[in-house]
């Protein structure tokens, strides 16, 4: 199972993205407090459109409260990683694999990246820019383990039109 956990989120649209692309891939969603808002918040609810009902979550008093709950392999996107996010090998699709990621003003601080340097991870970028949005970096690198996974049961296909649908198109 695919999980992505949230380290202190501060803005409510990338969360609510954040929230949406996790409906989109049937992946449970981990908010650590404190957040930055409300989970009530209309900001959430206008980036997760009407997904957000769908959302898979758990918010969780702090780091300490999500361990003791969670059992699995843990990785830790920085900017600081040494390693690219696609050197990992996600493609057990019995594990239980959990992708950090950090507030968006400081990050996952580094106390607690020392404790699993082995498993950082950084998404590789030119030295024009300190790091990417928030909700791009998780679909990034959930894309990826979902790729690894070959998109599980994922529909390939739009399910509301023809299979055919380019093809029978008449514009």
């Amino acid at each position: 199972m695919l999980n992505i956990v949230l380290f202190e989120p501060e803005i409510p649209g990338n969360t609510g993205n954040i929230m949406r692309t996790c409906v989109a891939t049937h992946t449970h969603l981990h908010l650590i407090k404190p957040l930055g808002f409300s989970l009530d918040d209309s900001y959430i609810k206008r980036s997760g459109v009407n997904y957000i009902k769908d959302c898979e979550y758990t918010v969780y008093e702090n780091i300490e409260d999500f361990y003791s709950k969670n059992d699995g392999t843990f990785y830790y996107l920085t900017r600081y990683g040494h390693k690219p996010h696609t050197s990992f090998d996600y493609s057990n699709k019995n594990e239980n694999i959990y992708f950090f990621f950090g507030k968006e003003s400081t990050g996952i601080p580094p106390k607690l990246l020392k404790l699993h340097i082995d498993k950082c991870m950084r998404i590789p970028m030119t030295d024009k820019v300190r790091a990417l949005n928030l909700s791009n970096s998780v679909a990034i690198v959930l894309y990826e383990a979902l790729r690894q996974q070959d998109y599980l049961d994922l529909l390939r296909e739009e399910p509301h039109k023809s299979k055919n649908f380019i093809e029978e198109s008449e514009d």
